[in-house]
């Protein structure tokens, strides 16, 4: 009996070799293993392979016989996928290979991320180095900890880079080709506080139901933010409620929109804070679309720790979750329906000594980026907090003259009978880095059919993906 569960598409080489790697944990900063795994593929196949201290690695092979005077051609992806699973899923990121299952057409993972983004370019790759495809020279980049801000593309050494056509696999719609993307900067901000002795009891306010997304793509749609929600829970309850806060804590990512978010409060009546939170609640539930529809708050008594935050930091934490300047702050100009410049508070997270706010900064502008990261600094310093800016990354401004994206249109037409949308996007790619580094690399992005991307309810078209590698083989035919 075959250990893989899709069948029906071809080539199965592609479909087996998805399954194949999502049996090896490679969340951000965890993929040695992965590396491990293409350093043995190309070793199996005599193709030159080369990898970095970080993790990247760089496969090359011939140009098939015919295709020598080809241009050579650059696939790209990164390894490295989001973890996030719902609350009661029992699944260890660090060591468990993903519980994949079929729904139809739809390959999806159990209560988890499935890590189609980029687990296809990953599989495309391996494929296309495997199955006797005709092509040009190929160079297939692997890159790491994409999901954390672009990390392996930024520390790669592109010198050994000849190819000056880029094909980027890291787009979520079929007969889309992405020509153009934000930068980006990610921010931390780190209040500290003196705990006191804890008193009265103890109450867990949970929201969760969510339906979160990516902070870059989905920022657009109006989805809710989990932590900005709590913020106003605990600014309505400050209204005629005494508490102190004990810890709060949401969100797994800077560029995932928190899904679920929870607060530990010290309370003299759990029973008034109950009643007020649900009160709130139903408010809240009334004012959101319907992606969010699954909204919830439960409130339970939980054991009383030693330590809380003071009065005096408590009204400091609840003030600094409730004004925060979240989500879309402009809108493009020039392109209908681009989000120009966002902020999302993808992570709050509280320690012994200090609470860490997470933020993920994103514009095509860099004068945008520098404000924000101004306007971050003035707030926490406003608030007797530290800022630190890191994982900055550049944009990639569209050009007018692309023979490559010429090439994925006509393929288009073929493949899908239809013409393909060419698009810029308000989220980061490593596209920015490379293009960056090599100023005279033609480059597009596409990619298959992925819904619900940096979520458990993530799921891949199989069939979108079989006209996947028919558009990507296409592409690199004479």
């Amino acid at each position: 009996m075959s250990k893989y569960i899709i069948s029906g598409y071809k080539p199965e080489a592609l479909f087996r070799f998805f399954e194949d790697i999502s049996a090896i944990p490679r969340g951000s900063k965890n993929e040695a293993k992965i590396a491990d795994y293409l350093e043995k593929f190309a070793a199996e196949r005599r193709l030159f392979c080369w990898r970095d201290k970080l993790h990247n690695v760089l496969i090359k092979s011939p140009a098939s016989p015919g295709y020598e005077n080809e241009p050579a051609v650059l696939l790209q992806g990164h390894t490295d996928m989001v973890c996030e699973k719902n609350s009661g899923t029992c699944h260890d990121f660090l060591s468990d290979p993903l519980e994949l299952c079929v729904e139809g057409n739809w390959l999806c993972a159990r209560g988890t991320t499935l890590g189609a983004d980029n687990g296809v370019a990953v599989a495309l790759m391996l494929a296309m180095l495997d199955c006797g495809a005709e092509h040009p020279a190929l160079e297939c980049l692997f890159t790491v900890q994409e999901e954390i801000g672009l990390i392996g593309a930024g520390g790669f050494d592109y010198s050994l880079i000849e190819a000056r056509r880029m094909i980027n696999l890291d787009g979520e719609g079929e007969g889309q080709a992405i020509v153009g993307c934000a930068g980006g900067c990610r921010t931390d901000i780190r209040l500290p506080y003196v705990p006191v002795p804890a008193a009265g009891e103890a109450v867990l306010l949970k929201l969760g139901g969510l339906m979160g997304g990516h902070s870059g793509m989905d920022i657009g749609r109006g989805r809710a933010n989990a932590i900005k929600l709590m913020g106003r829970l605990l600014l309505v309850l400050r209204r005629d409620v005494d508490y102190n806060i004990i810890s709060v804590s949401g969100g797994l990512a800077e560029n995932a929109i928190p899904r679920e978010c929870e607060a530990v409060l010290a309370v003299a009546d759990a029973g008034l804070i109950k009643e007020r939170a649900f009160r709130i609640a139903v408010e809240i539930h009334s004012e959101l679309g319907r992606e969010d529809s699954g909204f919830s708050l439960s409130c339970s008594r939980v054991e009383l720790p030693g330590r809380m935050l003071s009065a005096a930091d408590t009204r400091k934490v609840s003030a600094m979750l409730g004004s925060f300047s979240n989500g879309v702050l402009e809108m493009s100009r020039d392109i209908p329906e681009l989000v120009e410049y966002s902020r999302n508070l993808g992570i709050v997270a509280t320690h012994a000594d200090h609470i860490c706010f997470s933020i993920s900064t994103r514009s095509s502008l860099e004068s945008r980026i520098d404000a924000s990261c101004d306007y971050l600094s003035a707030f926490a310093e406003l608030c007797g907090a530290s800022a630190e800016h890191h994982s900055r990354y550049p944009g990639w401004k569209y050009e007018a003259l692309s023979p490559l994206r010429d090439k994925y249109i006509e393929v288009c037409r073929r493949v899908l009978g239809r013409e393909p949308t060419v698009m810029a996007i308000h989220a980061g790619l490593e596209c920015g880095i490379i293009k960056a580094a090599i100023p005279d690399m033609d480059i597009i992005t596409i990619g298959p059919i992925v819904d619900n991307i940096h979520t458990p309810d993530e799921r891949l078209s199989l069939s979108s993906f079989e006209r996947f590698w028919q558009i990507v083989s296409g592409i690199l035919e004479k």
